[in-house]
């Protein structure tokens, strides 16, 4: 049993929504939604499409696995049609992974909240190993080794690892140099690889570099993508995955499509529609990858200022819209305020100034630590119309709907640990 009903982001985003409808003035940094309008050529393709109402395949059609293929052979990852499955949402192609690929889960510590529970529902045991010091996403490849190694000592059976480049919870980018450190301990263990790499295109510099582990072992890493995070189109539910093109590969694509058949049938032809346009990658495309990865880059690193200021320890955030602040530093201080793990800090933070985060504990992070996750990708306005403003700026922390829920967090945080 997983131990709760509903994921906590959602549970707790639910609870926002409901208290603001009381007129509760909330600032919300638990929810990991690329909060934006959606691009009016996105609309025209899902308008175009709309009267499509019959089922397709369940892969996918060919034309959205094509087009799919070709966005992942444009960054460095050959890739042929077959090896694609689309589907609604990268979750229910994570979800199927899980039960199609025996032995345990490896995870990250602390990691995205939906990996555990999957592995859960899928009858596995979980392994969760800490994060290094210089980045999240991926577990430090030390205590890889020696966790599975102890597992197996112990009877478990260890076999697949979750990566997320960038990373949610941490907003940072895993470098090059430690993804072919993980990769050759998979490789030297016998494990294989699902790399999350839904926040590809929300890495904040162009120059950063970006080593999928796909490119390092490509017959033992799959991966999982979607237009959720990089075209704000999650409540569309868009997810596509590539498999490797070996035996084991086909074998595992062939299982989750025949988990799919069973389960969500396919992805609406008008989403393949969408889809298939957004993999293409069009001028405007690629323009809106361009701006959404520097306004995500400008407020996440406000926020990170804000942080560090108020006495926190904190990696900089260099891809898609999270940071996730370390305040031990200040523990004696918070201690005297009668907060004194994850979750008091988390209910102080709500109760006192109506800034909600996401605890760290809910990711699997230590309880007694004082750590939480801050997404800032829904503090770009409330209206469609402040959104693009923030889309389309140059500078968008001058703009005053941003500068001033801005200005609220830092005086929030200065009282906090005041």
């Amino acid at each position: 049993m997983v131990g709760r009903k509903v994921s906590p982001n959602l549970d707790l985003n639910n609870d926002v929504a409901e208290r603001r409808t009381r007129g509760e003035s909330i600032v919300h940094l638990a929810f990991g939604e690329a909060r934006l309008p959606v691009h009016p050529a996105l609309k025209g393709q899902l308008a175009a499409s709309s009267g499509e109402n019959a089922y397709g395949a369940v892969p996918g059609g060919r034309a959205v696995r094509r087009e799919a293929a070709g966005y992942f052979s444009r960054r460095n990852l050959p890739t042929e049609p077959e090896q694609v499955v689309v589907a609604p949402g990268s979750k229910p192609l994570l979800m199927a992974v899980q039960f199609v690929v025996p032995g345990d889960l490896v995870i990250p510590r602390p990691a995205w909240n939906t990996y555990k529970p999957q592995g859960l529902l899928a009858g596995k045991q979980v392994y969760e190993v800490d994060i290094p010091a210089e980045c999240g996403g991926v577990p430090d490849p030390v205590k890889l080794r020696e966790t599975v190694r102890a597992a197996r000592a112990a009877g478990g059976n260890p076999r697949l690892v979750v990566l997320t480049l960038p990373d949610n919870p941490t907003g940072t980018t895993v470098s090059p140099e430690l993804v072919r450190e993980i990769c050759a301990v998979a490789e030297e263990e016998d494990l294989y690889l699902i790399s999350d790499e839904i926040y590809r295109d929300v890495v904040h510099d162009p120059a950063t570099p970006v080593l999928s582990p796909a490119e390092v072992l490509p017959e033992r890493t799959i991966v999982t993508n979607g237009l959720s995070k990089t075209l704000a189109l999650g409540g569309w539910r868009i997810g596509v995955a590539r498999f490797p093109d070996n035996v084991w590969g086909n074998s595992v694509r062939d299982g989750v499509i025949s988990l799919a058949s069973e389960v969500w049938s396919t992805l609406a032809i008008p989403m393949q529609e969408v889809a298939a346009y957004a993999f293409s990658e069009p001028p405007e495309v690629r323009d809106r990858f361009a701006r959404s990865a520097r306004l995500h880059g400008a407020v996440a690193r406000a926020v990170y200022r804000i942080m560090i200021g108020a006495g926190a320890t904190c990696r900089p955030p260099t891809g898609g819209f999270y940071v996730y602040p370390d305040f031990e530093p200040r523990r004696a201080v918070l201690e005297a305020k009668g907060i004194t793990d994850a979750q008091s800090l988390f209910r102080y933070l709500f109760d006192e100034f109506g800034i909600v985060v996401l605890a760290g504990d809910n990711l699997g992070d230590d309880a007694g630590a004082l750590r939480f996750k801050a997404a800032t990708s829904l503090l770009y306005g409330h209206t469609r119309e402040e959104q693009q403003l923030a889309l389309d700026s140059e500078d968008p922390l001058s703009l005053p709907h941003i500068r001033d829920v801005l200005t609220r967090i830092e005086e929030a945080f200065t009282k906090l640990v005041g």
